[in-house]
């Protein structure tokens, strides 16, 4: 099966998974009690004040098929209901919050996936040396490390080291961009092209505003590179050591191919089976918010949203987040199987 095949019936299993997580999410909210369930209605329903009212006006004691076949008609149409929490549609605050978070993924995902597998491959290849050593020193410490713990030792030293110039907000400010910056990003003559503030002020011509957005991603980058870095260095050293005793290692050194080759086209290109899958979970999981780290800088992303909805039972604020999710982890699955008959064709024969 060629590689155009495979992913033609990757696509179309695609159907099936998202309507089965679209299912398994409406299912879980059926679990609540019609009368709970029609008080957060009444929360964004100013003319209705009585909960029998709320139930029959939306329909919430149809049975399961009606009512689910009535949500998915309105997803399928961008309307995920009302969200108390960001004052407005649920499509309309996802949308408005979710560049914020794209962009610390754009910034941070390249240093955590390339960084790491170049650190675990030289792990690997010099074990037991002072390399290694330090590799795997580095890689226990930043695993060990809380994020809301570096997150705030990284900004009391960025306060420190501005404290005697009187620099607001310290060298590296919390936040997305500075109260000056956000007023030319909100002005009409300010066309927001993608959302991502760092290239929307390139395509404006305004340099500023791009390097605001980046002093303001220094240190949430900073931070999840450090936590994130450790853990691919470690399965990337694993799974090299591993490919590193295999015959067909073996049989390449006998027949006189050089160090670097045997390691880059052969060793690597196999230990990167493992690690192609965490980095697309760990992707799709940055893109579904990293709600501590954006808590942390006060990041105005997608993760701080969801977690402001769970506190204020925002029923169809989580629905909507948690829908978003399952579509991010189904895609990411996807690209993740194309990424494996890439790496080793083999695969597409399975």
């Amino acid at each position: 099966m060629g590689l155009g095949s495979y992913i033609i019936r990757r696509l179309l299993l695609l159907i099936p998974t998202l309507l089965g997580v679209t299912l398994l999410l409406f299912a879980v909210t059926q679990m609540i009690d019609p009368a709970i369930r029609a008080m957060l209605y009444v929360q964004s329903d100013k003319q209705l004040n009585k909960l029998d009212e709320v139930i029959v006006k939306y329909g919430l004691n149809d049975p399961f098929y009606v009512q689910y076949f009535r949500w998915i008609n309105e997803v399928l149409h961008g309307n995920l209901g009302y969200s108390k929490t960001g004052k407005g549609g649920v499509l309309d605050c996802i949308l408005n919050r979710l560049p914020a978070t794209v962009e610390i993924t754009l910034y941070s995902s390249p240093f955590i996936i390339l960084v790491g597998i170049y650190l675990g491959v030289q792990s690997a290849v010099h074990k037991d040396k002072v390399i290694d050593e330090l590799t795997r020193a580095l890689s226990i410490i930043g695993w060990s490390l809380p994020s809301f713990w570096l997150g705030i030792m990284l900004l009391s030293f960025s306060f420190a080291l501005t404290s005697g110039i009187g620099l607001a907000g310290g060298l590296f400010p919390p936040g997305r961009l500075d109260l000056g910056t956000q007023s030319i990003v909100n002005s009409a003559s300010f066309v927001k092209y993608t959302g991502l503030v760092t290239i929307d002020g390139l395509l404006n011509g305004n340099i500023w505003v791009t390097l605001d957005g980046l002093r303001h991603l220094v240190l949430p980058v900073v931070t999840l590179t450090v936590i994130q870095i450790a853990l691919i260095v470690r399965v990337m050293r694993s799974s090299m050591l591993e490919a590193l005793g295999k015959g067909y290692i073996l049989s390449a050194r006998a027949k006189g191919l050089t160090k670097k080759t045997v390691i880059i086209k052969h060793a690597r290109r196999n230990a990167l089976i493992p690690v192609v899958t965490l980095s697309g979970l760990l992707v799709a999981g940055m893109i579904t918010g990293v709600i501590i780290t954006e808590t942390i800088f006060a990041f105005p992303g997608i993760g701080r949203f969801a977690a402001d909805a769970a506190l204020l039972l925002d029923l169809p604020a989580v629905l909507g987040f948690a829908l978003l999710t399952g579509i991010v982890f189904v895609v990411a699955n996807l690209i993740v199987d194309i990424l494996y008959a890439y790496i080793d064709p083999r695969i597409r024969l399975g």
